[in-house]
């Protein structure tokens, strides 16, 4: 059945140039914005930011090469301890402002996608239960390893950074807190960029084949273990520079700020948004971040007795995470994200046109978009390009 397509923002560009120009638009908007928001909203912003980046590279190694990670929390942490690292080394040698900013979040990402390559490598050779108890091992053993290096790691307590001020051309514009949210929408910007643009090319193709069938996709000359490797350091390189950010704002990270329980976290962030999703995974980064929140000051604003709201204090945030979990699970599995796929189909019924290609396409061919935006259905062969 042949039908109109949907009209779209920017019709005259495709591919790698239509993502480049929405992201540029997307992300003047977004440090618009930051006027319109107090000093704390501002700070809530920059730290959604740092979660999206680590949310961004979850949900592109679930939802495409279906690898489960619970251990996404100790990649942040290893992003945050090479940026204070690297930045405490650069303070001393008399470097500061920009140059030490970038040099730090360099630092961060390698450090974070060589432990994403030896996981990548482990999880070459596991699947399922077995290589999510490797990353969940990783994230109980960052307290031991942070203890056992403390001369290095300091402990408990953390490293602490150098404050980062507002550069001296803008600091009559903007506060501190805006400032802080520039940075952080700009790294996520390069990093959800640069994830999109995997997803929609040969790397994100050859991932979508692995997850539906390894065996085919060996017998098809694809790479599978080395599509996993890329797949788990692509990822890792995005949750390292999450950390680092988040190292940026907070100045200081500790073990205390990565433990299991935020690592799940960023698992839920990412099934409730959806996926596989890129938006999706910007709609669970701010659940996370502002959920609790609006947890918190409901709590305050009820009056509750001081007993009370001392147990409620940090568990009602994880019950409520965890009711939400289920709920989408059991009527959204596709995400929050899902809710626009499905508002377009209802607005093509209502207005008795044919549907669009995308919206008919079922969900398993929709996933296998090719760059140029051409389903991949099952009933079709195709050749996926192989590196002989």
């Amino acid at each position: 059945m042949t039908g109109r397509r949907v009209p779209r923002l920017l019709p005259g560009l495709t591919g790698t140039r239509r993502v480049l120009v929405t992201a540029v638009v997307l992300t003047v908007l977004a440090l618009g914005g930051t006027f319109l928001l107090d000093p704390f909203r501002n700070f809530q912003l920059a730290t959604a930011a740092a979660y999206l980046c680590a949310v961004a590279g979850l949900t592109l190694l679930i939802g495409l090469s279906g690898q489960l990670s619970l251990g996404h929390a100790a990649l942040m942490a290893a992003g945050g301890y090479g940026y204070a690292l690297t930045s405490n080394a650069l303070t001393d040698a008399g470097l500061d402002g920009l140059p030490r900013f970038l040099a730090s979040l360099v630092a961060a990402v390698v450090i974070a996608c060589l432990l994403g390559l030896l996981l990548g490598l482990a999880a070459a050779r596991l699947r399922g239960p077995y290589l999510a108890g490797l990353t969940l091992a990783l994230v109980i053993a960052l307290p031991a390893i942070t203890s056992v290096w403390s001369p290095v790691f300091r402990g408990d307590q953390g490293l602490q950074t150098a404050f980062n001020p507002v550069p001296t051309a803008l600091e009559r514009l903007i506060a501190v807190e805006q400032w802080q949210a520039w940075v952080a929408i700009l790294v996520a910007s390069v990093v959800v960029t640069a994830l999109t643009i995997v997803r929609r090319g040969t790397l994100g193709l050859r991932m979508r084949a692995v997850r539906d069938d390894e065996t085919a996709a060996r017998l098809n000359g694809v790479p599978a273990r080395s599509v996993k490797v890329a797949a788990f350091t692509v990822s890792a390189a995005a949750a390292g520079a999450g950390g680092a950010v988040l190292c940026f704002i907070t100045q200081s990270v500790s073990p205390g700020g990565y433990t299991l329980a935020f690592s799940l976290l960023l698992v839920v962030a990412a099934i409730v948004g959806g996926l596989g999703s890129i938006g999706g995974a910007v709609i669970g980064s701010m659940v996370i971040v502002v959920l609790p929140w609006l947890l918190g000051a409901g709590t305050a604003a009820l009056d509750v007795p001081a007993e009370l709201e001392q147990r409620l204090s940090g568990n009602l945030a994880v019950l409520v995470f965890g009711a939400l979990l289920i709920a989408v699970m059991l009527l959204r599995p596709d995400g929050l994200a899902g809710l626009a796929g499905a508002w377009r189909r209802r607005r093509a019924r209502r207005g008795g046109s044919a549907l669009p290609r995308a919206a008919t396409t079922p969900p398993a061919a929709a996933d296998s978009l090719d760059p140029a935006g051409v389903a991949d259905t099952s009933g079709h062969s195709r050749t996926i390009p192989i590196e002989r």
